[in-house]
């Protein structure tokens, strides 16, 4: 994407400040995201409004977290908006990224499906341990389906944590997070932008374990490079508000139930 900054001289005085935030979204958001979700696991086999508690945080820390990055976003003189996304789609998707953003869009339909017809409830049951398995084993299934409403206030609740997530993770992870990555690196080609930000992404979802990094790692790429093509965070707000809120249709009845 054309217009991305090429030093950090372009921050002047906030350039510190955007290095400090970008490198926490790689290095800090990991650790924070595993310690706030296994607490969250532990609260709700005794607590009943556990998930809705979960909400109210998650909406806290990723506004919270969005506006400190758009406060170092505008203390940065020569850094405008267009470098961050902040504009209307320049272009159309390229080949790659159009193809890639049907590949997720299938995806989102063949999964919501699966999901809504209860084919991942089995394997979803909590899994027993094998002699040897400690506390840090690969979290089953059900650590992740936990995370989504069964009730409808939970569901109200969720529908504005997903549309947030579409909205502050495009923002932090594509808007920012690449504009301060090609400052640092002074001009990374396309395909290194999509595999750092990949990398970022992936790593922020650690909580999911190996398959969740690697999944959301993918899904990362295909929004940074859908991203880069068309100069705008639009389409990947849209796109990434749509994969999440596609758990609303997801019956609670296919959902694994919490054991107490």
């Amino acid at each position: 994407m054309d217009g991305l900054p090429g030093s950090l001289a372009d921050y002047g005085p906030a350039a510190l400040s955007a290095v400090v935030v970008a490198g926490y979204l790689v290095l800090g958001e990991p650790l924070v995201g595993h310690v706030l979700h296994r607490r969250f696991e532990g609260r709700l086999r005794t607590e009943d409004g556990a998930r809705r508690s979960f909400y109210r945080r998650l909406l806290v820390l990723e506004w919270g977290l969005a506006l400190l990055a758009l406060a170092v976003w505008l203390s940065a003189p020569g850094v405008d908006a267009g470098a961050v996304g902040l504009r209307w789609p320049q272009s159309w998707p390229g080949p790659v990224s159009g193809a890639a953003a049907l590949l997720v869009l299938a995806f989102v339909v063949v999964s919501t499906r699966a999901l809504r017809s209860g084919a991942l409830a089995e394997a979803a049951a909590p899994a027993r341990r094998r002699p040897g398995e400690g506390r840090h084993a690969e979290p089953p299934v059900h650590a992740t389906l936990a995370l989504l409403p069964r009730t409808g206030a939970e569901r109200r609740l969720f529908t504005v944590v997903g549309t947030t997530a579409g909205v502050c993770e495009e923002w932090l992870y594509r808007g920012f997070f690449l504009a301060v990555a090609a400052a640092v690196a002074g001009g990374l080609s396309t395909p290194l932008l999509v595999a750092v930000a990949a990398v970022a992404f992936g790593l922020a979802h650690a909580y999911q374990g190996v398959a969740g990094v690697l999944t959301t790692g993918v899904l990362g790429g295909v929004l940074a490079a859908l991203y880069l093509d068309t100069g705008s965070l639009l389409l990947p707000v849209l796109l990434h508000v749509l994969i999440d809120l596609r758990f609303l249709l997801v019956p609670a009845s296919a959902l694994p139930a919490v054991d107490r």
